[in-house]
């Protein structure tokens, strides 16, 4: 959650957290957008955890085993969010677990 503000207890990552406010808003956007003439349209963004990869290998330790996913059961998660998506979601970005992200 490294694009929330009010989630950011650490600060750091300064160009990776800019650039992800910078696509919710991007998200909020086209949402809005896409919205005027398709009311039935979603726009979405998309937080998969903390995937086993090379990106998270150095914070890992501070991840308990059960919030660490494979590459596939991210992918799982993510599908059955998007599966269950509503128009009312347009313009948020939704966790693995289907929660709002509150920017």
């Amino acid at each position: 959650r490294v694009a929330s503000i009010g989630d950011n207890r650490l600060g750091g990552w300064h160009s990776y957290r800019a650039s992800k406010t910078a696509q919710n808003m991007l998200t909020k956007n086209l949402s809005l957008e896409l919205g005027r003439t398709n009311p039935k349209a979603i726009v979405v963004g998309l937080h998969p955890g903390t995937v086993d990869t090379n990106l998270s290998k150095p914070f890992q330790a501070g991840v308990s085993p059960e919030r660490l996913f494979t590459p596939t059961q991210s992918a799982g998660y993510l599908w059955d969010v998007l599966l269950n998506l509503t128009p009312e979601q347009s313009g948020q970005v939704i966790a693995w677990d289907g929660q709002a992200i509150v920017p």
